[in-house]
């Protein structure tokens, strides 16, 4: 990254593009503390990520932040709700997981395992895991990548309604330039740097998005 510089605001559907190697998954990781800086300074609200200690970077990945990724990375002999209460258990004010998955839309997969689930019902468990924890920051790796059309723009639709209907903060990466359109506002990234950021005046549907 060079000189970067980006504000994420509360209760955003921030959406970031770029191709492979442009810097997207860095400012995840960042802002999720999964990385360190070797420069400059990431902030959550008044608090330094980067001049946090190990454990305070641990307490702020359990408590602040839930993480989707691409593949799923759900426990293969583990069930829906088990899966589920991985993330659960170490949270300092989790979620109902069976509420984690009504709002998903999975109440009636509670008992299935992975392999029992499409890739779309799996992104859904993955994104209760990550709902579950309550946390104020959805950080999204490329979560529609790895699903065919109609199945992402369902996982699409699901985060705008978790933004919408519970205030969660979502910032979603993506090459898929597409997606953009249903955000309130864009990042474009190149080689490392931001080339340029605007406001979706009139985000479009889920639903009116096309790839």
């Amino acid at each position: 990254l060079r000189e970067v510089s980006l504000d994420v605001y509360a209760g955003e559907f921030l959406v970031m593009v770029g191709p492979s190697g442009s810097g997207k998954t860095t400012i995840l990781n960042l802002v999720g503390g999964l990385d360190s800086v070797t420069a400059g300074r990431v902030w959550f609200k008044d608090r330094e990520i980067t001049a946090f200690s190990p454990a305070e970077l641990t307490r702020y990945r359990r408590d602040t932040v839930g993480f989707v990724f691409q593949f799923y990375n759900l426990v293969p002999n583990l069930t829906a709700l088990e899966n589920v209460m991985v993330s659960t258990e170490l949270s300092r004010d989790p979620m109902d997981e069976v509420e984690a998955l009504r709002l998903v839309d999975m109440a009636d997969r509670l008992d299935h395992f992975p392999a029992q689930l499409s890739g779309g019902e799996q992104q859904r468990v993955a994104i209760a895991r990550a709902l579950a924890k309550n946390p104020t920051l959805l950080l999204c790796d490329e979560p529609t990548g790895a699903l065919d059309f109609n199945t992402g723009i369902k996982v699409l639709r699901l985060l705008i309604d978790l933004k919408q209907q519970l205030g969660k903060t979502v910032v979603l990466i993506t090459h898929n330039a597409a997606i953009a359109q249903a955000a309130d506002r864009v990042v474009r990234l190149r080689s490392g740097q931001i080339v340029e950021l605007h406001e979706n005046p009139e985000p479009l549907p889920p639903e009116d998005v096309v790839w």
